[in-house]
Protein backbone atom coordinates (compact mmCIF):
# COMPACT_ATOMS: atom_id res chain seq x y z
CA UNK A 1 0.00 0.00 0.00
CA UNK A 2 1.37 3.49 -0.74
CA UNK A 3 0.92 5.94 1.65
CA UNK A 4 0.28 9.56 0.91
CA UNK A 5 3.39 11.53 2.40
CA UNK A 6 1.47 14.23 3.98
CA UNK A 7 0.02 10.92 6.34
CA UNK A 8 3.28 9.95 7.39
CA UNK A 9 4.30 11.34 10.82
CA UNK A 10 7.19 13.84 9.75
CA UNK A 11 4.38 15.88 7.85
CA UNK A 12 2.41 15.67 10.76
CA UNK A 13 4.86 17.01 13.35
CA UNK A 14 3.35 20.46 15.17
CA UNK A 15 0.44 20.76 13.05
CA UNK A 16 -3.13 21.05 14.22
CA UNK A 17 -5.77 18.94 13.05
CA UNK A 18 -9.24 20.51 13.55
CA UNK A 19 -12.56 18.23 13.72
CA UNK A 20 -15.53 19.81 12.62
CA UNK A 21 -18.24 18.08 13.34
CA UNK A 22 -21.78 19.18 15.20
CA UNK A 23 -24.24 17.12 17.59
CA UNK A 24 -27.75 15.48 15.63
CA UNK A 25 -30.41 17.91 15.18
CA UNK A 26 -27.96 21.14 15.22
CA UNK A 27 -28.14 23.53 12.60
CA UNK A 28 -24.47 23.69 12.49
CA UNK A 29 -25.06 20.14 11.14
CA UNK A 30 -25.98 21.32 7.72
CA UNK A 31 -23.30 19.97 5.10
CA UNK A 32 -22.48 23.54 3.45
CA UNK A 33 -22.21 24.58 7.24
CA UNK A 34 -19.65 21.96 7.68
CA UNK A 35 -17.78 22.36 5.00
CA UNK A 36 -17.60 26.24 5.56
CA UNK A 37 -16.33 25.61 8.79
CA UNK A 38 -13.25 23.04 7.19
CA UNK A 39 -12.68 25.64 4.49
CA UNK A 40 -11.96 28.20 6.87
CA UNK A 41 -9.98 26.06 9.64
CA UNK A 42 -7.73 24.65 6.71
CA UNK A 43 -7.21 28.37 5.36
CA UNK A 44 -6.09 29.72 8.50
CA UNK A 45 -3.44 26.81 9.37
CA UNK A 46 -4.56 23.47 9.95
CA UNK A 47 -3.04 20.52 8.21
CA UNK A 48 -6.60 18.88 8.28
CA UNK A 49 -9.46 18.36 9.11
CA UNK A 50 -11.65 15.35 10.98
CA UNK A 51 -15.48 14.92 9.63
CA UNK A 52 -18.25 12.53 10.65
CA UNK A 53 -20.62 10.96 8.07
CA UNK A 54 -19.76 10.10 4.52
CA UNK A 55 -22.28 12.86 3.47
CA UNK A 56 -20.15 15.69 5.33
CA UNK A 57 -16.77 14.16 4.13
CA UNK A 58 -18.20 14.33 0.47
CA UNK A 59 -19.08 17.74 1.11
CA UNK A 60 -16.05 18.86 2.31
CA UNK A 61 -14.32 17.28 -0.44
CA UNK A 62 -16.42 18.92 -3.36
CA UNK A 63 -15.63 22.58 -1.70
CA UNK A 64 -11.80 21.45 -0.63
CA UNK A 65 -10.44 19.01 -3.18
CA UNK A 66 -6.68 19.28 -1.51
CA UNK A 67 -7.78 19.00 1.61
CA UNK A 68 -6.10 16.14 4.31
CA UNK A 69 -9.34 14.18 5.82
CA UNK A 70 -9.77 11.91 8.40
CA UNK A 71 -13.00 10.56 7.93
CA UNK A 72 -15.07 8.37 10.25
CA UNK A 73 -19.11 7.64 10.88
CA UNK A 74 -20.38 7.33 14.17
CA UNK A 75 -23.02 4.58 14.22
CA UNK A 76 -24.66 2.88 17.12
CA UNK A 77 -25.71 -0.78 17.29
CA UNK A 78 -28.03 -2.01 20.39
CA UNK A 79 -25.43 -4.78 21.06
CA UNK A 80 -22.13 -3.21 21.36
CA UNK A 81 -20.71 -0.06 22.81
CA UNK A 82 -18.22 1.02 19.77
CA UNK A 83 -19.57 3.58 17.75
CA UNK A 84 -16.51 5.51 15.34
CA UNK A 85 -16.59 3.21 12.32
CA UNK A 86 -17.42 0.18 13.89
CA UNK A 87 -16.96 -2.44 11.04
CA UNK A 88 -16.92 -2.90 7.25
CA UNK A 89 -19.70 -1.44 6.33
CA UNK A 90 -18.83 1.94 7.58
CA UNK A 91 -15.54 2.35 6.70
CA UNK A 92 -15.91 1.22 3.06
CA UNK A 93 -18.57 4.47 2.72
CA UNK A 94 -16.04 6.72 4.39
CA UNK A 95 -13.31 5.61 2.04
CA UNK A 96 -15.40 5.97 -1.04
CA UNK A 97 -17.02 9.53 0.44
CA UNK A 98 -12.99 10.82 0.20
CA UNK A 99 -11.21 10.29 3.41
CA UNK A 100 -7.59 10.12 3.38
CA UNK A 101 -7.90 8.48 6.20
CA UNK A 102 -10.35 6.28 7.96
CA UNK A 103 -10.51 6.86 12.00
CA UNK A 104 -11.84 3.21 13.58
CA UNK A 105 -12.33 1.99 17.26
CA UNK A 106 -9.16 0.34 17.89
CA UNK A 107 -10.39 -0.51 21.77
CA UNK A 108 -10.71 -4.38 22.96
CA UNK A 109 -14.42 -3.79 23.34
CA UNK A 110 -16.47 -6.28 21.81
CA UNK A 111 -17.38 -5.09 18.13
CA UNK A 112 -21.29 -4.60 16.29
CA UNK A 113 -21.80 -8.29 15.45
CA UNK A 114 -18.91 -9.71 17.16
CA UNK A 115 -16.64 -8.48 13.68
CA UNK A 116 -12.81 -8.86 14.86
CA UNK A 117 -10.78 -5.86 15.04
CA UNK A 118 -7.84 -7.28 13.05
CA UNK A 119 -9.84 -8.70 10.37
CA UNK A 120 -11.37 -5.46 10.01
CA UNK A 121 -7.67 -3.76 9.71
CA UNK A 122 -6.44 -6.37 7.19
CA UNK A 123 -9.90 -5.80 4.89
CA UNK A 124 -9.63 -2.24 5.09
CA UNK A 125 -5.91 -2.07 3.83
CA UNK A 126 -6.12 -5.26 1.09
CA UNK A 127 -9.57 -4.29 -0.40
CA UNK A 128 -9.30 -0.91 -0.24
CA UNK A 129 -6.17 0.66 0.15
CA UNK A 130 -7.23 2.51 3.08
CA UNK A 131 -4.79 3.95 5.89
CA UNK A 132 -6.18 3.82 9.28
CA UNK A 133 -5.83 5.70 12.34
CA UNK A 134 -6.84 4.05 15.32
CA UNK A 135 -8.58 6.01 18.09
CA UNK A 136 -7.63 3.93 21.66
CA UNK A 137 -7.87 4.23 24.80
CA UNK A 138 -4.83 2.86 26.66
CA UNK A 139 -1.76 1.87 25.70
CA UNK A 140 -2.13 -1.62 25.15
CA UNK A 141 -4.70 -0.52 23.09
CA UNK A 142 -2.92 1.94 21.01
CA UNK A 143 0.22 -0.53 20.57
CA UNK A 144 -1.85 -3.47 19.40
CA UNK A 145 -3.61 -1.13 16.66
CA UNK A 146 0.00 -0.42 15.46
CA UNK A 147 1.13 -3.95 15.51
CA UNK A 148 -2.32 -4.66 13.23
CA UNK A 149 -1.11 -2.11 10.81
CA UNK A 150 -2.82 1.53 11.74
CA UNK A 151 -0.91 4.22 10.55
CA UNK A 152 -1.70 6.71 13.11
CA UNK A 153 -2.75 6.11 16.83
CA UNK A 154 -4.89 8.23 18.88
CA UNK A 155 -5.62 9.21 22.36
CA UNK A 156 -9.20 9.57 20.97
CA UNK A 157 -11.16 7.36 23.83
CA UNK A 158 -8.70 7.88 26.37
CA UNK A 159 -11.65 8.51 29.62
CA UNK A 160 -14.40 7.36 27.50
CA UNK A 161 -15.07 3.61 27.26
CA UNK A 162 -15.97 1.58 30.27
CA UNK A 163 -12.12 0.36 31.06
CA UNK A 164 -11.29 3.97 31.45
CA UNK A 165 -14.60 6.05 32.80
CA UNK A 166 -12.51 7.00 35.67
CA UNK A 167 -10.05 8.95 33.72
CA UNK A 168 -10.45 12.47 32.10
CA UNK A 169 -8.86 13.76 28.70
CA UNK A 170 -6.36 15.37 27.97
CA UNK A 171 -4.07 11.47 28.21
CA UNK A 172 -1.20 13.74 29.30
CA UNK A 173 0.17 10.21 31.40
CA UNK A 174 -0.33 8.42 28.18
CA UNK A 175 1.23 10.67 25.50
CA UNK A 176 4.82 10.13 26.74
CA UNK A 177 4.38 6.08 27.00
CA UNK A 178 3.14 5.35 23.24
CA UNK A 179 5.62 7.55 21.86
CA UNK A 180 8.23 5.82 23.83
CA UNK A 181 7.06 2.18 22.76
CA UNK A 182 5.13 3.04 18.78
CA UNK A 183 7.23 2.22 16.51
CA UNK A 184 9.55 5.14 15.20
CA UNK A 185 6.69 5.70 11.95
CA UNK A 186 4.10 5.72 13.46
CA UNK A 187 1.64 9.08 14.09
CA UNK A 188 0.89 9.62 17.41
CA UNK A 189 -2.08 12.21 17.73
CA UNK A 190 -3.39 14.12 20.84
CA UNK A 191 -7.06 14.17 20.77
CA UNK A 192 -9.76 14.55 23.25
CA UNK A 193 -9.98 17.50 25.90
CA UNK A 194 -7.60 20.15 24.15
CA UNK A 195 -9.23 23.57 25.11
CA UNK A 196 -6.55 25.77 24.93
CA UNK A 197 -3.35 26.54 22.68
CA UNK A 198 -1.61 26.09 25.63
CA UNK A 199 -2.91 22.75 26.32
CA UNK A 200 -2.09 21.62 22.78
CA UNK A 201 1.60 22.98 23.26
CA UNK A 202 1.62 20.72 26.13
CA UNK A 203 0.36 17.33 24.14
CA UNK A 204 3.44 18.52 21.55
CA UNK A 205 5.71 18.47 24.52
CA UNK A 206 4.54 15.62 25.57
CA UNK A 207 5.08 13.47 22.81
CA UNK A 208 2.31 13.88 20.09
CA UNK A 209 2.71 14.76 16.70
CA UNK A 210 -0.15 16.17 15.90
CA UNK A 211 -3.40 17.55 17.98
CA UNK A 212 -6.88 17.32 17.27
CA UNK A 213 -9.04 20.31 18.83
CA UNK A 214 -12.41 20.23 18.09
CA UNK A 215 -15.31 21.19 20.63
CA UNK A 216 -13.29 24.50 21.06
CA UNK A 217 -12.94 25.35 18.08
CA UNK A 218 -15.81 24.00 16.24
CA UNK A 219 -17.99 22.88 18.99
CA UNK A 220 -20.63 26.15 18.73
CA UNK A 221 -23.49 24.28 20.54
CA UNK A 222 -21.57 23.05 23.01
CA UNK A 223 -19.52 26.09 24.17
CA UNK A 224 -22.58 28.07 24.15
CA UNK A 225 -24.12 25.61 26.25
CA UNK A 226 -21.10 25.78 28.64
CA UNK A 227 -21.38 29.23 28.96
CA UNK A 228 -25.06 29.87 29.65
CA UNK A 229 -25.12 27.14 32.30
CA UNK A 230 -22.23 28.27 34.34
CA UNK A 231 -23.67 31.82 34.16
CA UNK A 232 -26.89 30.69 35.06
CA UNK A 233 -25.38 29.22 38.08
CA UNK A 234 -23.82 32.31 39.36
CA UNK A 235 -26.87 34.37 39.01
Amino acid sequence: MVVDPRLLRGALQGRLIVSVQAPQGSPMRDPSVIAAMAEASLANGAVGVRLESPEHIGAVRQRCPGALIVGLWKRVYPDSSVYITPGWEEVRAVWAAGADIVAIDATARFRPGGEDLASLIERSQRDLGAPLMADADSLENGLSAAALGCQWVGTTLFGYTESTADQRPPAWELLPLLRQQLPPETALICEGGISSADQAARALAAGADSVVVGTAITGVDLQVAAYVERMAAGR
